[in-house]
């Protein structure tokens, strides 16, 4: 048997569920192009996909509900200056196809900047092999995912006596995409995506008062159902157990302003929000972050090398091409403490005068692909965590978070801790509930004072939501002392 080139291959696969099955080619996805083309515009694209998802879930030892859906479309774009027209269908056929792109050249006016030759000749785009093409959903049968539901259930049970409520979480997702853009360029991608997740309810009972505390685990990532084996199922049931059962014992937490000690992996949650959005193109462009116009520029500390990373094999993050046909990348944003650049849509990037970097996604074909992150982490350093928290005279460790939020314009953020200890004099006192970290991202990142050499990335959880919509992502970062932060505390 002769395999294809796994570009060609991932081709193939597109033109066989999006093109062939409703009676189109290349030539049709020319014809839309041309069509578009005959106002002045700077840009267009045309963007189908099909999307295969199901999802279970168990409470109270039952598996109690499944779902399972099929959405497919196509969404059609034309760019002139910053002015976007988009339109899209879930019917794929030649007549929608016509149909949204006569609706979407009406957005040529006057004074637009020039015309787009479309190429009738058709070039496959560059691309990444990063993970396989596979349906996940199709690696266990249905009998086999309530099994590893029930596993993860009697697992966390037999931990310890005090759980009293699991609930546990499989979802599977196929997605195909197809891009045709102006210039003739072909790209498409075949991305397989996975997530186990599991949340615990920790109860006891001392002096009459019952207490009740909760904890979250899980992961996922680019690939079948079959990662979830033992061990990993383990670690995750551990890490909400552990969760659940600290937080039972925790206090109140101390306020006010204090040397923090962030814990690695998906603590890169703070970094994500209060830095990683901030070095988006489209609000650096429009002047709205506070990193506008500060490339060259001392943004943070020395030490401090953050990037955004689209080629990190199997990640729920990383992409072999973006939703507008480029390759993804591994962007330098920040290096030792020197901002280094933007990420990148088309749009954005030929506005700035720079290149794309891999980074237009947008969350279905009825969305318009914006600058968002894939994987935003930042690099070791040279401590160990012990060191870092042993150089602690009065402070939190936070080695878990829960949400956040972050504004753009001025940089201020505020992130719940969800597993946090009172250290003094070097030494992890107590566990404490109720801490909130509020601080401002740029100023933060001139705050770091020690960098560990335990960079991790979470373990596949993270949805990024922007504009209303939401895209997989990941983030990382070592354990990291940040200090001077405001502490919002409940002692």
């Amino acid at each position: 048997m002769i395999s294809r080139e796994p570009t060609i291959e991932r081709l193939a696969i597109a033109r066989a569920l999006l093109l062939e099955p409703f009676g189109l080619g290349d030539a049709n996805l020319s014809k839309a192009l041309q069509a578009i083309a005959t106002h002045r515009i700077d840009d267009a694209d045309l963007y189908f996909q099909y999307t295969r998802s199901e999802g279970w879930s168990l409470e109270e030892g039952i598996v109690k509900s499944g779902s399972f859906g099929i959405d497919q479309g196509v969404g059609v774009r034309a760019v002139a200056g910053e002015k976007t027209a988009f339109a899209y269908s879930d019917d794929i056929s030649e007549a929608a196809l016509m149909d949204a792109a006569h609706t979407v050249r009406t957005i040529a006016a006057a004074g637009q900047s020039r015309k787009v030759k479309v190429s009738g000749a058709h070039q496959v785009a560059g691309s990444r092999v990063l993970y396989a093409p596979m349906d996940p959903i199709a690696t266990l049968d249905s009998t086999q995912k309530v099994a590893l539901l029930e596993k993860v259930e009697k697992l966390a049970r037999a931990k310890d006596p005090r759980i009293a409520q699991v609930m546990a979480g499989l979802a599977g997702e196929y997605d195909v995409v197809l891009v045709a853009r102006a210039d003739g360029t072909l790209a498409a991608d075949v991305r397989p995506l996975v997530r186990l997740s599991v949340t615990v309810i920790a109860e006891q009972t001392v002096n009459g008062e019952t207490r009740r505390e909760v904890g979250t685990g899980g992961g996922g990532g680019r690939f079948g159902f079959g990662y979830f084996h033992d061990s990993v199922i383990e670690s995750y049931v551990n890490d909400a157990v552990n969760a659940a059962l600290t937080n039972l014992e925790s206090r109140p937490a101390p306020a006010g302003e204090m040397n923090v000690v962030l814990g690695a992996g998906w603590p890169g949650i703070l970094l994500h929000e209060a830095i990683g959005h901030g070095l988006e193109g489209d609000f650096n462009r429009k002047g709205s972050s506070a990193f506008s116009g500060r490339v060259g520029q001392r943004v943070a500390a020395k030490g401090v090398t953050v990037l955004d990373d689209g080629t990190i094999p199997d990640r729920r993050g990383s992409l072999n091409v973006d939703d507008e046909g480029n390759a993804s990348q591994r962007n330098v944003l920040i290096e030792d403490g020197i901002l280094k650049g933007y990420i990148q849509d088309a749009m954005n990037a030929r506005l700035m005068k720079v290149k794309p970097t891999g980074n237009g996604r947008r969350e279905s074909y009825a969305a318009v692909p914006m600058p968002r992150m894939t994987n935003t982490y930042m690099l070791g350093g040279d401590k160990t965590k012990e060191e870092i928290i042993a150089g602690l005279k009065r402070g939190l460790y936070a080695s878990n978070f829960g949400g956040g939020q972050v504004d753009i314009t001025s940089g201020k953020f505020v992130f719940s801790a969800s597993e946090a200890f009172w250290v003094e004099n070097g030494k992890i006192q107590y566990p404490v509930k109720g801490a909130t970290i509020i601080g401002n991202g740029p100023d933060a990142l001139t705050r770091v004072t020690m960098i560990g050499n335990d960079m991790k990335l979470d373990t596949g959880v993270g949805t990024c939501g922007k504009e209303g919509q939401s895209v997989p992502v990941g983030v990382g970062q070592p354990t990291l002392r940040i200090d001077g932060l405001t502490v919002g505390g409940t002692a």
